[in-house]
């Protein structure tokens, strides 16, 4: 059985399944999982995003960051975070729709995901500051700082959204 996104979109009647997902994946349909998107600012911004409201999230080719996005489910919440200039959270993102092919790839192998635009920060939170804040310790994007999507823990999500002002 395909997972999400792998092949094709995963059917409506499906989306509550979870016996075809990789071991990884939340055991309940009810649990929202939190993640960290990351996009250079010069490429895509958060003023772009909010402009637009939904947008697909391509152009993710690593493999771990590929499988990520085929984790994320409907109402999953993000930080968006602008790398390169500035490295720091700007708002909040939700998954809108669930993996499906990247439309700017052919081969089928990568995914995309679309977001939604739902707040900025009141508070940009620096990487500077997650590296210096000791509850932040085991963060994937200190730990993993050049993949493009993690997942945050509710605990480092609680955390990443005091430093912000939520």
């Amino acid at each position: 059985m395909p997972v999400a996104g792998a092949d094709s979109p995963m059917p409506p009647d499906r989306r509550h399944d979870f016996h075809h997902l990789p071991p990884a994946s939340r055991a309940s349909p009810a649990v929202t999982a939190h993640w960290l998107v990351k996009s250079e600012p010069d490429a895509f911004s958060w003023d772009q995003q909010v402009a637009v409201g939904v947008e697909p999230w391509t152009g993710v080719r690593n493999a771990l960051a590929a499988r990520n996005l085929r984790e994320m489910r409907l109402g999953d919440l993000a930080f968006f975070y602008h790398s390169n200039e500035g490295r720091e959270i700007v708002g909040i993102v939700e998954v809108a729709r669930e993996a499906y092919p990247d439309p700017t790839e052919e081969s089928g192998r990568w995914c995309c995901v679309d977001m939604r635009a739902l707040r900025s920060v009141p508070r940009r939170v620096t990487l500077a500051a997650m590296k210096a804040e000791p509850r932040l310790e085991g963060l994937a994007l200190i730990r993993q700082s050049r993949l493009s999507v993690v997942p945050v823990s509710p605990a480092h999500w609680a955390v990443l959204s005091e430093m912000a002002g939520l």
